[in-house]
């Protein structure tokens, strides 16, 4: 339950490897200490057609158990998810989304999330945020989870992303061999591979953009008094427009 006059943050996010998850808790302890209640709601893949597969780390086969969600993933389609109470409806003053990219975009299990009825009464005339922990294509993903969130009604704040090391090869090469093993390993097909997963500085990139976001609300709440639902939306959605024109490219 949110606490009278303190600003409310929900993150909604879609993990399988827990890297989305290391990044809200980092966010939100930066949140918590500039005074706001944050709540963490963890979406859960339960589609019976992908469950059996994604429901265990590490994959039993990394490629070919990825491979089953490619051709959903290619006609961008919904699937079943469990979705917590938390993110089903409330008087949020900010939401911010975050998941993995897969196959060039927005996962289905985040996607179902942003087009379900219960996306829609947390995000109406609200604000929202997201961020992207991948190897590449990031601005792919971050366009979808805008335009989904937007069409439910809210007004996008700011974004960005969390990139892996390595070129295109070598982080690819790592992530399967991570999905496979269930650790870090330093070659794979006999090639030397750097590591997989958020880099060691994540924490001080997430704490940055959580005080850029909790600057917006300070200022948007701080305006607030006489004003609208929809005037204070659209005051924190413009708090950082060069951070917006930032995340339009890659």
């Amino acid at each position: 339950m949110n606490s009278p006059g303190k600003p409310s943050v929900l993150f909604v996010y879609y993990t399988h490897t827990q890297q989305s998850l290391r990044v809200a808790e980092a966010m939100a302890g930066v949140l918590r200490e500039r005074g706001c209640d944050v709540t963490l709601a963890g979406i859960e893949f339960t589609d019976p057609h992908y469950s059996r597969k994604f429901g265990r780390f590490p994959f039993r086969h990394a490629v070919f158990d990825l491979l089953t969600v490619l051709p959903a993933q290619t006609r961008r389609a919904t699937g079943q998810i469990s979705i917590p109470d938390a993110a089903r409806e409330g008087d949020y003053d900010l939401v911010c989304f975050g998941s993995p990219t897969w196959f060039f975009t927005t996962n289905m299990p985040l996607r179902s999330y942003l087009k379900s009825a219960e996306a829609g009464k947390v995000l109406a005339g609200k604000p929202f945020a997201a961020y992207v922990v991948c190897r590449r294509y990031w601005s792919i993903n971050l366009k979808e989870v805008r335009k989904l969130a937007t069409a439910q009604g809210g007004a996008y704040a700011d974004g960005t992303k969390f990139q892996f090391a390595g070129g295109q090869v070598r982080s690819l090469l790592s992530l399967l061999s991570y999905f496979g093993k269930g650790e870090m390993r330093e070659r794979s097909l006999g090639m030397k591979i750097p590591p997989t997963n958020l880099k060691p500085d994540f924490a001080g990139q997430a704490q940055e953009f959580a005080n850029k976001l909790a600057d917006s609300l300070d200022g948007a709440l701080a305006a607030a008094g006489g004003m609208s639902t929809s005037d204070q939306t659209t005051n924190l959605a413009n708090g950082e427009p060069k951070a917006q024109q930032r995340t339009a490219h890659e």
